[in-house]
C-alpha cells in the first residue's frame, strides 16, 4: 500500500486549504493548484492520478475557488466515482458531484424531460438482449444466447459511435472491426430494436446520452441552465471516452475552458466498444493554451517491474506509443520479473499453484495475488490446478468454466449420449472416446476450426474446445475410458470447483483487471497466438495487445511471474513459442531497438501565450440547422438530408429514382445489400442537391472519400442527365 495509490484514511479533514497539498510530490502538486483554464493530465500506472484529481478539486473547495455544487467529476465505473466521493469526504470536500457520464446524464434527462418533451421519461430497461431477441425473432432470425450478446454488443457499439442501423455495415468495414456475424443482418436487427423500442415506449443506456446530447443541443435555454450549474468539470481515464461522451462532454462546456481530463494513452484497451484516445492525444490540439502535467513517479512497482512495463512500450508503434510515459518507480528494489516457460499447459498451471501454495505458505495473503490471462476459457485449468492445491479463488469478471451456459449444456448432451448412445447415429461412426466427444458437441457448436472474431461466439468455441482437449486428455491418460466415465469426472471436477469462496486468489482476464492490484501476479499463457490474440491481425489491433500486456504487467506491486507453454496438452508437438512482446526482455532473447519515450519525464508544460486574454480557444462545432426552416438538427437522417423530415423537399423525383435503380445494379454486382452501396437517405440528399462536380458531390454527408472514387464518377453522370459507366470499379 503506498500513499500515492491509496486513499489515506485521515481522522479529520485537513484544516486548511494548504494542509490538503502537503504529501503530494511536485508533479501532483501542480495538478491540484492548476485550477483555471483547460489542464491535461498524462498519468503512467501508479502515479497517484486519483489521489492528484481529488487533491486538485479538494484544494479549489478549501480555498474558496470552486464551490462543491458547480463541480462536475466523471468517471468510468460507478467503484471509482464511489471512491473519488469518499476521498473528497475525507479532504473536507462534500458536495462535489462525481459520477459516470450514464448516471450524470440520466439525472439531467429525468429533471428537463418534462420541459424539453413533455409527459413522463419512457423506462429504462436495464438489460437489452430480450429487445434484442425480439428483434432477432421479428426479422425471422434465431439466435443463441452467445449470438444474442454479440449482436448486443455491436448495437452498443454502434450508438456510441453515432452509428446509425443504414450506416452499420459500412462503418463496421471502416474501423476495420470484425463483425461476428453478417453486417446486413445486424443492420436489419438493430433498425428493428429502435423501431421496437419506440413502439413500447422504452430506452436503452446509450439513448440516455444520446436523448441529453439530443436536448442539449436543440434546447439553448437548457444548455444554459447546465452550463450554470456547473461550472467546472474533472475526466478520469479520458483515454476510454467515446465519441458520443465526448460530444455530451462539449455540450456540458460551452465555449469554457475549466475542464481537467486525466488519461494514459498506453493504457487504451476497449477500443472494441468505441473507446478512443484520440481526444486525449489531441487536447493539446483542441486548447492550445492548456497545462500539460506528467506523472510519471510510480509508487505502485518496484523498479524491476517499472523496467519490464517501459521496455514493453518501448517496442511498440502507433500514435499511442509516440505519446508513452517513461515510468520512475518511488519504492525499493524487489526480485526481478520471473519467466518460465512450461512443456505444457497443464505444467504451467500446476507450476503456478504450486508456487502460489509456497508464496501462501509464507505468509502472502491469498487475496494479493492474482492469476490473469487473456481470454476467460482459459480459467478451468487454472481453476483445477487450484482446487487440487486446496487454494481457494475467486473468479472476477466471468462465470466459473462449469457454470457457463454452454459448459451446462453440453455436460447434459455428454450425459445423454452416455446413457442412450448406443441410439444415436450420431456416433455410429466414432471409434473412441474423443471421437465421441467430438461428435456430441458438434451438435452444441463445437467446429474443427474456431469461428472469426473475438465476441461471445468465439468464447463459447473456446469452452467446448476445453471440453474437446480434456477429452483427449482423459482417454490418454486412461486408456479404455467411456463416455461414462468422462461424465463422471466432469461431475467430479464441477462440484470441486463449487465450494464457496470469499478470500482467495483472484482469477481475472487482462481486460477485467484494469484499475486493480496485487503484490503478487502470475501473467500465464503468454505465448504467440493469445498474447497477441489469433484474431489480431492489423498493426492497430496487435498494438493494442501490447497495451494489454502492458496492463497486466503493471498490476504487480512487487512480484512478477510470466509463463508460457510449448504445446496444449502432455506428449504434444512443442510449436509454441513466447510471445514477441517479450523478446529482449526475457533472458535469451533478441532485443529490439526502442525508441525514447516522447512523453519523457514528468513535468509541467503550459499553454503559451502573450497574455491572458490571448489564450487561444477551439473552435466551436456549428450546430446543424435545417436549411428550409432553420430549426437545429439533431436526427442524423435529418443532419445528411440538411433539413427537417416535415420541411418540403426539392428533390428531382425522377432524378432519385434513376439512382436507385443505378444502385439496384450496383449491389447485385458486387453481392451486397443496396444500403452499402448508398443509403436512401444519401441518394436523396444527392437528387435533392444534384452535384455537379466531385468537389460538390462529396460535401454531401454519406459520400466519403471511397464511395466518392468508386462510384463518383456513375453518380455525378447520372446527375448530368448521361447514361452512367458499365459494370463496378474493381477494388
Amino acid at each position: 500500500m503506498t500513499a500515492a495509490t491509496h486513499s489515506t484514511l485521515f481522522p479529520q479533514a485537513p484544516d486548511s486549504a494548504d494542509a490538503v497539498l502537503e504529501g503530494l510530490d511536485p508533479e501532483q502538486r501542480e495538478v491540484a493548484t492548476a485550477l483555471h483554464g483547460p489542464v491535461c493530465v498524462l498519468a503512467g500506472a501508479g502515479t497517484g492520478k486519483t489521489r492528484a484529481i481529488t487533491h486538485r478539486i479538494a484544494y479549489g473547495v478549501r480555498a474558496g475557488i470552486l464551490q462543491p455544487s458547480s463541480v462536475l467529476a466523471v468517471t468510468f465505473t460507478n467503484r471509482a466515482a464511489g471512491e473519488m466521493r469518499g476521498r473528497l469526504r475525507q479532504l473536507g470536500a462534500a458536495g462535489v458531484q462525481a459520477r459516470t457520464f450514464h448516471s450524470a446524464a440520466l439525472r439531467q434527462l429525468q429533471y428537463f424531460w418534462p420541459k424539453a418533451i413533455g409527459g413522463s421519461m419512457p423506462r429504462l430497461v436495464d438489460r437489452k438482449i430480450q429487445l434484442v431477441a425480439d428483434a432477432a425473432a421479428a426479422c425471422h432470425i434465431r439466435l443463441d444466447r452467445n449470438e444474442l450478446r454479440d449482436v448486443t454488443a455491436e448495437i452498443e457499439w454502434s450508438k456510441v459511435t453515432q452509428t446509425v442501423p443504414a450506416d452499420y455495415a459500412l462503418a463496421t468495414a471502416k474501423a476495420g472491426r470484425d463483425a461476428p456475424r453478417d453486417p446486413a443482418e445486424t443492420a436489419q436487427i438493430y433498425n428493428v430494436y429502435e423501431d421496437l423500442k419506440r413502439d413500447r415506449s422504452v430506452i436503452d443506456f446509450e439513448d440516455v446520452l444520446l436523448l441529453t446530447v439530443g436536448i442539449l443541443q436543440d434546447r439553448h435555454d437548457i444548455a444554459d441552465q447546465v452550463r450554470s450549474q456547473y461550472q467546472h468539470f474533472v475526466v478520469d481515464e479520458y483515454q476510454d471516452v467515446s465519441p458520443l461522451q465526448q460530444r455530451l462532454l462539449e455540450l456540458w462546456l460551452g465555449n469554457r475552458d475549466n475542464l481537467c481530463v486525466v488519461g494514459d494513452a498506453s493504457q487504451t484497451i476497449y477500443s472494441f466498444t468505441g473507446a478512443t484516445p484520440d481526444h486525449l492525444l489531441d487536447f493539446r490540439t483542441r486548447h492550445p493554451g492548456a497545462t500539460v502535467v506528467k506523472l510519471v513517479r510510480d509508487y505502485r512497482s518496484t523498479p524491476q517491474v517499472v523496467h519490464l512495463a517501459n521496455g514493453l512500450l518501448a517496442q511498440a508503434r502507433g500514435r499511442a506509443a509516440d505519446h508513452r510515459l517513461e515510468l520512475i518507480s518511488q519504492r525499493d528494489p524487489g526480485p526481478e520479473p520471473v519467466y518460465t516457460e512450461y512443456t505444457d499447459e497443464p505444467a504451467e498451471a500446476e507450476g503456478a499453484a504450486r508456487r502460489i501454495r509456497e508464496l501462501m505458505d509464507a505468509g502472502v495473503p491469498a487475496s494479493e495475488i492474482a492469476i490473469l490471462f487473456r481470454t476467460n476459457s482459459q480459467s478451468e485449468i487454472y481453476e483445477q490446478a487450484l482446487a487440487d492445491a486446496g487454494v481457494s479463488y475467486q473468479l472476477r469478471g466471468a462465470e466459473r468454466f462449469f457454470d457457463r451456459p454452454e459448459v451446462r449444456k453440453a455436460g447434459i448432451a455428454l450425459r445423454g449420449a452416455a446413457r442412450f448412445g448406443g441410439n444415436d447415429s450420431l456416433l455410429d461412426d466414432a471409434v473412441d472416446l474423443p471421437s465421441q466427444v467430438r461428435a456430441v458437441l458438434s451438435g452444441e457448436g463445437w467446429t474443427t476450426e474456431p469461428p472469426a472474431g473475438s465476441g461471445a461466439v468465439r468464447e463459447r468455441w473456446e469452452s467446448l474446445a476445453a471440453l474437446v482437449n480434456l477429452a483427449q486428455d482423459f482417454a490418454a491418460a486412461k486408456p479404455g475410458a467411456t463416455l461414462a466415465d468422462l461424465v463422471a469426472e466432469l461431475d467430479e471436477r464441477a462440484n470441486a470447483q463449487h465450494a464457496p469462496t470469499v478470500q482467495g486468489v483472484t482469477l481475472a482476464s487482462l481486460h477485467s483487471a484494469k484499475g486493480l492490484e496485487w503484490d503478487v501476479v502470475f501473467l500465464v499463457g503468454v505465448a504467440e497466438g493469445m498474447m497477441p490474440i489469433t484474431y489480431a491481425k492489423t498493426d492497430e489491433q496487435i498494438e493494442e495487445e501490447r497495451r494489454l500486456l502492458y496492463v497486466g504487467v503493471t498490476r504487480a506491486r512487487r512480484h512478477l511471474h510470466v509463463s508460457w507453454a510449448l504445446t496444449r496438452a502432455p506428449g504434444g508437438r512443442p510449436n509454441r513459442r513466447p510471445s514477441r512482446f517479450l523478446d529482449g526482455l526475457r533472458p535469451g532473447s533478441t532485443a529490439t531497438v526502442g525508441r525514447p519515450a516522447a512523453g519523457g519525464s514528468g513535468g509541467v508544460e503550459r499553454g503559451f501565450t502573450s497574455r491572458p486574454d490571448a489564450v487561444p480557444r477551439r473552435a466551436q462545432r456549428t450546430p446543424a440547422r435545417c436549411r428550409v426552416c432553420g430549426r437545429t438538427l439533431t436526427d442524423a437522417g435529418e443532419m445528411k438530408l440538411m433539413r427537417c423530415e416535415d420541411c418540403p423537399s426539392d428533390m428531382d423525383e425522377g432524378l432519385y429514382e434513376r439512382l436507385r435503380e443505378w444502385r439496384g445494379v450496383q449491389a447485385r454486382l458486387s453481392g451486397q445489400p443496396d444500403f452499402c452501396i448508398f443509403t436512401d437517405r444519401t441518394l436523396m440528399a444527392i437528387a435533392e442537391a444534384e452535384p455537379t462536380s466531385p468537389v460538390e458531390l462529396s460535401r454531401i454527408s454519406g459520400v466519403l472519400k471511397r464511395k466518392l472514387d468508386r462510384y463518383g464518377a456513375d453518380v455525378l453522370a447520372i446527375c448530368a442527365g448521361q447514361e452512367p459507366g458499365d459494370g463496378v470499379d474493381g477494388e
